[in-house]
């Protein structure tokens, strides 16, 4: 039987890919601080990762396949030194945020990495994830694999971009929706559940290097016009030019009073990373539109007018559309 070990294994991510390895037979255990189940099937150690002998209780036998997912380096390099002489194979779930620039439209896994800083100085999520592969790479070299990937989307999505726009074209029903003016605009996502049988299988072959785990750039207008479908949405769509959302207080991408996916216009290359080499090791894409519906079922079960972590709320909205349209 294989044997896999998921650091974490109870969230969102880590839970799904804990679940995939169940669903192949293997025998799964999940390292995590507890306060959440692990999947059906898998077995839970509960753990402190800040705690000196967080990994004991894992650290005495072997494993066929490691998973992290952590974005904190200090996490990463300590179970690399407490378990990296333990396993045949790791996974390190990194981002697309480790690259230097997001201007080159089309840019592949050799694209220059952020510039690290000195050790011990306050990092942020793209240099933390960069410090963090570097410790992988020296720890494991070729036993290991790195993937980035980008929006990671879908059902229980905590981070509330992606379901915006579908839940709030549902939300709206037949009245007005604010959005940015999305020419030359767009976005680049995987589905949560492609992205876990992904990282099952390139673990299962014990495959190593770095992959993009990325879809396919999709036009933003282009992605608003099937949300808005999908939804049902029969009101009039409102876009807003960059400049006067911005002077609105309005911000780019994620977070409170955003609108969510919406980038600079000087970012092509965000969007646009090649996943050549995810489609070649036989990296799944579902429609967009499939993403769409499934993501749309959660919002309603969550509550389409639930306080989020990403995007407008409707009273926000209907003030900047007031503002817009007086």
């Amino acid at each position: 039987m294989t044997d896999v070990l998921v650091l974490g294994g109870t969230g969102w991510l880590s839970g799904r890919i804990a679940e995939r390895w169940t669903d192949a037979g293997a025998a799964v255990t999940c390292l995590a601080r507890g306060g959440r189940e692990a999947p059906y099937g898998a077995t839970l150690v509960v753990g402190d990762r800040d705690a000196d002998d967080a990994y004991a209780p894992v650290g005495s036998r072997d494993w066929d396949e490691i998973v992290d997912v952590s974005s904190n380096p200090a996490h990463v390099a300590s179970a690399l030194d407490a378990l990296a002489d333990r396993t045949r194979h790791w996974t390190y779930i990194s981002t697309l945020s480790v690259y230097a620039t997001n201007d080159e439209p089309g840019a592949d896994e050799s694209a220059d990495l952020l510039v690290l800083g000195d050790p011990g100085a306050e990092e942020d999520y793209g240099r933390a994830k960069v410090r963090a592969e570097a410790s992988v790479r020296e720890s494991l070299g070729f036993r290991a694999a790195i993937v980035r990937p980008g929006l990671i989307v879908g059902p229980g999505d905590p981070t509330d971009r992606f379901g915006y726009w579908v839940g709030r074209f549902a939300l709206a029903a037949d009245a007005e929706v604010l959005t940015p003016q999305a020419t030359d605009r767009g976005a680049q996502v995987i589905d949560v559940d492609d992205l876990a049988d992904f990282v099952q299988a390139i673990g299962r072959e014990r495959w190593t290097g770095v992959v993009n785990a990325v879809g396919d750039p999709v036009d933003l207008d282009r992605l608003l016009a099937d949300a808005r479908e999908v939804a049902g949405h029969t009101g009039s769509v409102v876009p807003a030019d960059d400049a006067w959302l911005e002077s609105h207080g309005v911000a780019y991408w994620m977070g409170p009073r955003s609108l969510p996916l919406w980038l600079p216009a000087d970012m092509p290359g965000f969007w646009t990373r090649s996943n050549t080499a995810y489609r070649l090791l036989g990296g799944r894409l579902r429609p967009v539109r499939d993403t769409l519906a499934r993501t749309l079922a959660d919002e309603r079960e969550r509550g389409l007018d639930r306080e989020r972590r990403a995007g407008l709320t409707r009273d926000e909205e209907r003030e900047l559309l007031r503002d817009l349209l007086a």
